[in-house]
């Protein structure tokens, strides 16, 4: 509960895909004998993220507006995304809806950094990349 209000995390299409195969990856190391593993981090990180958004849906770090990509917005109306750092510099990215009684934490995408940084447009080249996303602010920035 959150501010009286049941709080459920529910994963996308694609989210669930990369969460199965993970649980499925798991699942087979371990019938093998492996107790520690990378992918075994990630899931076990990637559970303790579904649990901390089971309590707090607001946990993540908010992606400011016009950082959203135009993908969320136009597969899941996404008018607010939300980041929550997982194991190994994976992300998850999140878009929070609700009404009266509930609170939905939608969770749109778990991913590796690169396509994380290829998603939101960022580019190796830190300068290269502020141009890029910043358009004709970054003339000011120098002019300042």
């Amino acid at each position: 509960m959150f501010n009286r209000k049941e709080i459920k995390v529910k994963l996308s299409e694609e989210a669930d895909k990369v969460y199965q195969e993970l649980n499925k990856i798991v699942g087979e190391e371990r019938l093998k004998g492996i107790e520690s593993s990378f992918h075994q981090t990630l899931l076990r990180s990637i559970n303790r993220a579904r649990d901390l958004l089971k309590q707090n849906p607001f946990a993540g770090d908010q992606v400011p507006k016009k950082l959203i990509p135009g993908k969320y917005i136009q597969k899941f109306d996404a008018d607010n995304v939300w980041r929550i750092e997982l194991a190994d510099r994976w992300r998850m990215t999140y878009t929070i809806t609700g009404n009266e009684v509930e609170i939905i934490t939608f969770v749109m995408d778990i991913f590796n950094h690169r396509d994380y940084d290829k998603i939101f447009g960022y580019q190796k080249n830190k300068g290269a990349s502020h141009l890029k996303r910043c358009g004709k602010s970054f003339a000011l920035l120098i002019e300042t």
